[in-house]
């Protein structure tokens, strides 16, 4: 079969076009942020508002209302968020922790270690944001903090998924009431 050297370069814009994306798994990206400055806290809230089907967050310390909020969107959203947190530093009445739990999202307190001292999200399976970076207000204008997020990565996702379920049933349900 002879093809028409006029025609490759449509071919091979109609290849790229149709079979690549069929065959091919979504592309994987990495992004990352620093503070102070913003960069960190907005590759936070991007890949919070970014989520469709669930967030599992391993914390040490939450007091951010902009990222209590993004999560408390992304549950009304439909999406199944879930939160483990260390027990000593989430514990007060004034934590986004407690904020949360009092909205109705699953909050676990982790208190088997001297500091439970994660800082990781699993969205979707998939995607992991993970870094130096607390989710506080400190962290995000007066710390000199990083974030990265790796997106489209379910095999780096997965070692996070299985580290975030075995702190969460070692922990117990933060009280909300507090």
């Amino acid at each position: 079969m002879l093809i028409n050297r006029k025609k490759l370069p449509a071919l091979a814009v109609l290849f790229s076009l149709v079979i690549l994306p069929s065959v091919c798994p979504a592309a994987e990206q990495v992004t990352v942020g620093f503070s102070p400055g913003g960069s960190a806290q907005a590759a936070v809230l991007d890949v919070i508002g970014q989520a469709r089907e669930s967030i599992d967050l391993a914390a040490y310390y939450l007091t951010s209302k902009s990222t209590a909020q993004a999560l408390a969107e992304a549950a009304e959203r439909g999406v199944s968020v879930r939160v483990v947190a260390d027990k000593k530093a989430n514990s007060s009445r004034y934590t986004a922790a407690t904020w949360l739990a009092r909205h109705g999202i699953p909050v676990r307190v982790n208190g088997h270690y001297d500091i439970m001292h994660n800082k990781f999200m699993i969205i979707d399976g998939r995607t992991v944001e993970t870094g130096s970076f607390n989710y506080t207000a400190s962290a995000d204008k007066r710390n000199a903090e990083n974030v990265i997020v790796l997106r489209d990565m379910p095999d780096a996702a997965q070692p996070y998924a299985r580290e975030f379920e075995r702190l969460w049933n070692e922990s117990e349900p933060l009280n909300s009431g507090l």
